[in-house]
């Protein structure tokens, strides 16, 4: 983690993207500038097909990792800080959890990718030796101090909203955040920490060495997050610099990639403008890159994104691409859910559904229960979900589980029940 005291502020990220208008770049490298082992089979990160149905693009696979298989199609949760909020690894594992996903940008703040090198690296840190990691760059959290967060309004239909309590319980500054906050230049991003204030400075070489540091096995380049709500050439420049970063976050991977077993997906960009996201694909999976992420603006609501996948994964569908896993970014309300499987997306992470049951509202196969109701307080023998054969379902009933809502009780039965339901929706 670099800190730079003497940096300015000043510069929005809006403001930065104007002024890159105008400003001319040499151009991209071609797939002949890499390496031509860069784009040999890796012996410790594979993807196997082993059933593509028939009726849709959906296909079952399996990954394999230095420290265990992705069963796909496959829920990854998120624990931000390499912890799961109210459910511990050990549980997590046993309800089927298999890749978790950890944040970047909260570690390098706290402990620190030193303090995990130190450690032995994520999975001795944590413990969790025999299940595998995918960490991203930090520039989601980075830009979202900027704009704030885009997919957790889209997924949650409202219903953190409506649950979020009064106050800032975060405890953040009230410095770290907004457009001020977040200084992009065409070399790097400078934020201000939520823990102290000091500011710090990423950069894609930056971000790839703390990714090696934690020692996940999935790691994802530096990419820069517009808002959905920017201009076309707005989003145009923002991709041209996310295809320069990730170019310069694959080089300097790939500078260490035969010593270390870490894989490296690309995040393909482009919002919801069919030919932007095109060009992004068609350059990004031409290079040396373990599997595709998707990312970037995924539209303003369910529908953009259902449309967007629509024409956007037959794409990933050519003989030369087929053979790498995808995974969609941040992704993982129900309808939603149910439409990237059958469209051939393999993996996705969200911390949607554990921070939804944190607030208050379990989701089923007969949809959406709001826990806390008092209708649900003399539920007793009545299960949270009658399809559901997870532990939290058998030994629970809705009025009992009302009750520890109320009390605000961390059991972690709460999350263990989004994480299966989840899981099994996806199976």
């Amino acid at each position: 983690m670099i800190r730079s005291p003497g940096q300015s502020f000043r510069a929005s990220p809006r403001r930065c993207l104007l002024r890159c208008l105008c400003t001319r770049f040499p151009p991209l490298p071609s797939p002949e500038d890499f390496p031509k082992w860069a784009f040999e089979p890796k012996p410790y990160f594979r993807f196997d097909i082993l059933h593509q149905s028939k009726k849709s693009l959906a296909r079952v696979g399996q990954i394999t990792t230095p420290h265990g298989v992705i069963d796909t199609p496959g829920f990854v949760a998120v624990g931000t800080n390499a912890a799961l909020k109210a459910i511990d690894f050990p549980s997590a594992n046993n309800a089927g959890q298999q890749l978790i996903f950890s944040n970047t940008y909260h570690l390098m703040l706290h402990p620190g990718t030193d303090t995990i090198k130190e450690a032995g690296g994520i999975h001795k840190f944590t413990g969790r030796l025999n299940h595998p990691f995918i960490t991203d760059s930090g520039g989601f959290q980075v830009f979202s101090l900027a704009y704030g967060s885009v997919q957790e309004s889209l997924e949650s239909g409202g219903e953190l909203k409506r649950s979020k309590p009064r106050g800032n319980k975060r405890h953040w500054r009230s410095d770290v955040t907004g457009q001020n906050a977040v200084t992009v230049t065409e070399d790097h991003v400078i934020f201000k920490s939520y823990r102290d204030g000091s500011k710090v400075l990423l950069t894609p070489e930056s971000s790839i060495q703390a990714q090696k540091a934690i020692g996940a096995d999935i790691i994802i380049p530096l990419d820069e997050l517009p808002p959905h709500h920017i201009d076309r050439d707005m989003l145009a420049k923002s991709l041209e610099r996310s295809h320069r970063w990730e170019v310069r976050s694959l080089r300097e991977h790939l500078k260490d990639s035969q010593t270390r077993q870490q894989a490296i997906f690309c995040v393909v960009h482009g919002g919801t403008d069919v030919q932007l996201r095109t060009k992004s694909l068609d350059y990004l999976t031409s290079l040396p890159w373990d599997g595709y992420a998707i990312g970037g603006s995924l539209g303003n609501g369910r529908e953009e994104l259902k449309t967007l996948l629509n024409w956007m994964m037959p794409l990933f569908n050519t003989e030369e691409r087929k053979g790498k896993c995808r995974h969609l970014l941040g992704i993982a309300d129900v309808q939603s859910v149910q439409n990237a499987v059958r469209m051939g997306v393999d993996t996705m992470d969200s911390a949607y559904p554990t921070k939804l049951a944190r607030h208050g509202t379990l989701m089923t196969q007969a949809g959406l229960i709001r826990i806390k109701r008092g209708q649900h307080a003399k539920s007793y023998g009545i299960k949270i979900d009658d399809s559901c054969d997870c532990s939290t379902c058998i030994h629970y009933d809705r009025a009992y589980m009302c009750h520890l809502f109320k009390v605000s009780s961390s059991i972690s039965r709460k999350a263990m029940k989004r994480i299966c339901f989840i899981g099994t929706l996806i199976l």
